[in-house]
């Protein structure tokens, strides 16, 4: 088992045991016998998560000004192929591949979307390891979204690559796919977190 992260790295496929064993302030996934383990997003990481659910929720999953017929659900347990655990900070699967949510176990299905919230510690995973993992498992559409920069960059899957389908700014109004039923004001999701200081040059 690599262990990304933490050390010792151990020489094993990484297994549930090994997520249960991390200290409880650290998050982890399996990818590829990979346990990758981070610390637990801060504050604005957390947020911008809850804000991203609640504007997908009522529209796409409650069918509430929109038009239904999605799950939108925060950091999901997925077991698939090659990857015991792996959990996005948002995933929508649509109702018609999967019609009603396991009431034991994790979901053992490919999201149609994910969401991936960018910070210090993961921004390389989510962007490189896990951008891979999501193409090559067929995940139709990915949003990474940055609060530090306040962008959302929209992304589909178009012959085993991600085509960009824009890149969007803190103040912009927006109707991203999978869910350009409706219009998201980017704003929200910033409002209320403290602007990171700039260095000195």
């Amino acid at each position: 088992m690599e262990l990304a992260g933490l050390a010792p790295r151990l020489v094993r496929p990484a297994t549930l045991a090994d997520l249960e064993a991390l200290p409880p302030t650290w998050r982890g996934e399996i990818l590829d016998d990979t346990l990758y383990a981070f610390p637990r997003p801060r504050a604005p990481h957390a947020s911008v998560e809850g804000l991203i659910t609640t504007d997908l929720t009522n529209p796409f999953q409650r069918g509430r000004g929109g038009p239904g017929g999605w799950w939108i659900l925060p950091e999901p347990s997925i077991q698939l192929p090659g990857a015991p655990e792996v959990s996005p900070d948002v995933a929508g699967f649509r109702r018609e591949r999967l019609p009603a949510l396991p009431s034991k176990g994790p979901i053992t299905l490919v999201p149609d979307w994910v969401c991936e919230i960018l910070s210090p510690t993961t921004a390389s995973y989510d962007q490189i390891v896990k951008r891979r993992f999501y193409i090559r498992i067929g995940v139709p559409h990915i949003w990474y979204v940055d609060p530090r920069d306040r962008t959302l960059l929209v992304a589909q899957h178009v012959e085993g690559r991600w085509m960009e389908l824009g890149i969007h700014g803190a103040d912009e109004k927006v109707r991203a796919a999978p869910f350009d039923a409706i219009e998201i004001d980017l704003a929200e999701w910033w409002h209320g977190i403290a602007p990171e200081k700039s260095a000195d040059p």
